[in-house]
């Protein structure tokens, strides 16, 4: 028999014990992370807050963090991902999707996954040199890569730094082949790019779209763009000839999961080829994070939705074992599955799988003093000003210089049909 995995937070099941909801952020409170040794209690995290009325603290500032990275492509070998190298100019995400598996990354950096997670947000401002860089290097073995696999690459502050559409550009200029994940409808705005790469088989783009709700959508995930403007984006790159999928990811049983029907339904009418689902799954600290929200906003139904993610666990919040992390198992898991295939056949999603061409690929050429200059630049000076919403501050982590073993690569598998999350 399956053991049951007992909340620790079981004396929040009230709304009068669950924390108070911030608006515009997804998590609820900080949480402790896995390293840390100490455990301290907050004041409601009184000291995130600009000091304003009495008994009303303003909302929560966003803080960007420069880093200068010494690479950005990240590379796995999990066989629940179709690609095995992706790039994140962006540590953290001001979206705050609650549910978001890349929340305990920030616990690297010595910040809880919650509250840290979207307002202490690390900008990689060299991520287009980085991965220039990587591109130049002789050893480097090409195969399409994942813009966009841990934090949206379109989140708010994309709009000042740029970070993305620079990689675009880089990508585009070397015939690079790509996939681009995000649900923030910013996409549109380099719809030139991907227009471009589109002509030449070198893109494919995936909008997440979890909720046709705006008052659900905006409860789980807060600074993402509303269900409709993703849905208009997924008709104006399609429009453009730009292949464009749509995921239903996560589906969280008891909030969204009637919808994806609808969702489907939506997409294919919005001109997506490509539609595909993944269940909530909640590792590390995501786990406290989640059910603290959920306890928060949805406290009438908080134990049944947990109750039936550890029904699609065997017993457990979370189930890392490949095969069955992403959409789970057990009737639950048969039945959303069932549902979903039906839907896509429905209207006709699907029918084509996409093979991005991986001949095009161009090294750039990188000066030996470009190279160097790579590894030991510093951030821009302190007296940096505020740009828009945001507060820069500096952020410098010692590291060597890489020995000539960094330069070595292991062969990525070779990739000739390409569907997230299949």
């Amino acid at each position: 028999m399956a053991r049951t995995e007992h909340s620790v937070l079981a004396g929040l099941g009230s709304p009068a014990t669950a924390p108070t909801a911030i608006r515009g952020r997804g998590a609820v409170t900080n949480v402790a992370h896995r390293f840390q040794s100490d455990a301290r209690e907050g004041d409601n995290d009184v000291d995130a807050y600009d000091l304003g009325h009495e008994n009303t603290p303003p909302p929560l500032r966003t803080q960007v963090i420069r880093e200068q990275a010494r690479k950005l492509l990240s590379r796995n070998d999990s066989p629940d991902i179709p690609f095995d190298q992706a790039v994140n100019p962006y540590r953290g995400c001001e979206h705050g999707c609650v549910y978001c598996y890349a929340r305990p990354t920030h616990a690297y950096l010595g910040y809880s996954p919650g509250l840290d997670f979207e307002t202490k947000l690390i900008v990689k401002e060299n991520a287009v040199d980085a991965l220039r860089a990587e591109l130049a290097r002789p050893g480097y073995r090409m195969s399409p890569i994942n813009v966009g696999s841990a934090t949206d690459v379109y989140q708010p502050i994309e709009r000042e730094w740029r970070l993305t559409r620079g990689i675009l550009q880089l990508l585009s200029d070397t015939g690079h082949p790509l996939t681009l994940v995000t649900k923030n409808a910013l996409v549109e705005r380099d719809i030139d790019i991907l227009k471009s790469m589109a002509e030449r088989n070198l893109v494919a783009v995936y909008v997440s779209v979890t909720s046709m709700d705006a008052e659900v959508s905006r409860t789980m995930e807060p600074r993402a763009s509303a269900p409709w403007r993703r849905l208009q984006a997924v008709r104006t790159l399609s429009d453009a000839g730009i292949p464009v999928g749509v995921l239903v990811a996560p589906v969280v049983p008891f909030i969204n999961d009637a919808e994806v029907e609808h969702i489907l339904e939506a997409a294919a009418e919005a001109g997506a080829y490509y539609a595909n689902y993944t269940v909530v799954r909640l590792p590390w600290e995501v786990k406290e994070v989640f059910e603290t929200w959920l306890r928060t906003h949805f406290p009438d139904r908080a134990d049944r939705v947990l109750h039936r993610i550890e029904d699609l666990r065997g017993g457990k919040r979370n189930d890392p074992r490949f095969g069955t992390r992403m959409k789970g198992e057990g009737v639950w898991s048969d039945l959303l599955r069932q549902r979903f295939d039906v839907a896509v056949r429905r209207h006709k999603l699907n029918r084509t799988r996409l093979a991005l061409d991986t001949t095009q690929f161009v090294p750039p050429v990188v000066s030996s003093a470009q190279s160097l200059a790579q590894f030991s630049a510093l951030p821009n000076g302190a007296n940096a000003t505020s740009i828009g919403h945001v507060a820069p501050v500096t952020f410098i982590r010692s590291r060597r210089l890489p020995g000539p073993q960094a330069a070595a690569s292991q062969a990525p598998a070779p990739v000739s049909q390409l569907a997230l999350f299949d």
